[in-house]
């Protein structure tokens, strides 16, 4: 991690910013920051990984409430458990589509969803935000890397002139 120091600032500044945020509009944080953790957990970078997280963690909340909403229409724990069963299949087939490939980042959806209760307007906010949030520290973290290398660059052309 030659970064480390570029990687912390912007991480550290960033979820500072995004936990006030968070708190003075009554989003549920930590939904948030696994938003930020999807983003860096799948392959993709950029505005891609972006979207992948985004899609991803959203299918998982679709899944999700599908189980929660179905079991409550089915009634029966046994017919309940079948319908986990399949929507689990189904989420895991869905990485076919390459939008939809990183299979974590539905399962951290739907996890989410079951917290919440399939609150959905506690839950896509942050989340998305989140994934927003993770592309934002990936930006910051190049521009001091960019920063830091054109300073110490200045500063040994600055030594060299001394000398």
């Amino acid at each position: 991690m030659a970064h480390r120091w570029q990687i912390a600032i912007s991480a550290g500044l960033l979820a500072a910013i995004w936990a006030g945020l968070a708190d003075v509009f009554h989003l549920v944080t930590w939904v948030g920051f696994l938003g930020c953790s999807t983003f860096f957990a799948q392959t993709e970078s950029g505005a891609k990984g972006m979207m992948m997280a985004m899609m991803t963690n959203l299918s998982g909340v679709f899944w999700g409430w599908l189980i929660i909403a179905g079991s409550g229409v089915l009634g029966s724990p046994i017919i309940s458990y079948a319908l986990t069963g399949i929507v689990t299949a189904m989420m895991c087939l869905q990485a076919s589509n390459k939008n939809f490939a990183f299979i974590p980042g539905t399962f951290i959806g739907c996890c989410i969803t079951f917290a919440l209760n399939a609150d959905i307007a506690a839950i896509i906010p942050p989340l998305v935000i989140g994934a927003a949030l993770g592309y934002s520290m990936s930006l910051l973290t190049g521009l001091l890397i960019t920063l830091t290398a054109k300073t110490a660059e200045s500063l040994k052309d600055e030594t060299v002139k001394e000398i």
